[in-house]
């Protein structure tokens, strides 16, 4: 009987053993990980696609908030968990960050995923008080900042937030210095900016708008790489060449490493095709987010340059996470 060579077999038998795997899960609920409280965007996020996924996939896809330590501890669950594409990650560009953030972490948050897709774009703007500060300009920012160094402040919801690390970046591009006020999350923040005891801040575009709308803030620009379709009167800083990096924070999808590809690639293209539905757009529109799609190979590319990027950022700063 004619056999075939076993370096012949193998190839077909990996190719079985993959189609298989594919056809075979989901074999149980699958959960989210969201490792932020509800009502985040990331949380957003992951409640449009967790139905979604559950109508696609033909199980449960439950969302399980896991907050706590700037997103480590639910990050780290996820990391842990068996890599067989029953838990996923939903996370932030904050998973970047604080790889150089924080001098000891139990689990390594580049390394230790495989990236399954981009879902979207959050922007920040630069804002201020307009009826405080009359600098409506970034040049009229940055010429306020140098002609009095740690005089002007800026507001964040904390120190490493990736407000922070954006207004870092915009301090080191234009050479000025101003006073970090950090606060336990946004709302301190906010009320304290729209009260005039705080000059500027980097505020995601959805917390910012309404506030805009009525005249108690003014955005100053948008860290976009594009103007906003809600603001196309606001410049980016790119135009207002501070810098060609954008400080955008990016929203993706994360499996533990080790997920068979195979798996992965099926949940791209899932996610990729609700991420086209019109529903899902306006969904993420509605909270300044854009929808936007990837390969897993683009969205590692992108991790690995955010990794990069504010590495640097953090370093020169010489910022540590509380």
């Amino acid at each position: 009987m004619f056999k075939l060579p076993i370096t012949k077999l193998l190839p077909a038998l990996a190719l079985s053993v993959a189609a298989a795997s594919a056809s075979a899960w989901p074999t149980q609920p699958i959960t989210l990980i969201v490792p932020y409280t509800p009502g985040t965007g990331i949380d957003l996020v992951a409640r449009q696609l967790a139905p979604r996924l559950t109508s696609a996939l033909g199980k449960p896809v439950v969302v399980d908030n896991v907050p706590g330590a700037s997103g480590n501890i639910g990050s780290e669950k996820a990391a842990r968990a068996k890599p067989d594409g029953h838990t996923l990650l939903v996370q932030v560009s904050t998973l970047v960050m604080n790889k150089s953030l924080f001098k000891s972490l139990p689990y390594d948050p580049v390394g230790d995923f495989e990236p399954v897709s981009l879902t979207s774009w959050g922007s920040l703007l630069l804002v201020t008080n307009p009826n405080v500060r009359k600098t409506t300009a970034v040049s009229e920012v940055i010429d306020a900042a140098k002609a009095k160094p740690r005089e002007l402040t800026y507001a964040t919801p904390g120190v490493g937030t990736p407000h922070h690390l954006s207004m870092a970046l915009f301090m080191q591009r234009t050479g000025t210095e101003m006073l970090h006020v950090p606060y336990k999350g946004t709302a301190g923040a906010l009320t304290d900016l729209l009260g005039g005891r705080i000059d500027y801040m980097f505020l995601p575009v959805h917390v910012a708008l309404p506030h805009i709308q009525a005249g108690k803030l003014k955005a100053i620009a948008t860290g976009s790489p594009k103007r906003l379709p809600q603001l196309p009167n606001v410049p980016t800083l790119a135009e207002a060449k501070v810098t060609a990096d954008n400080v955008d924070m990016w929203f993706g999808v994360l499996a533990p490493k080790g997920t068979p590809a195979d798996i992965v690639t099926r949940l791209n293209q899932e996610i990729t095709r609700i991420l086209k539905q019109p529903e899902t757009a306006q969904a993420f529109e509605s909270q300044g987010m854009v929808p936007t799609t990837s390969t897993p190979a683009e969205f590692g590319a992108l991790i690995a340059k955010d990794a990069q990027r504010w590495a640097e950022v953090v370093k020169k700063e010489n910022i540590a996470a509380e």
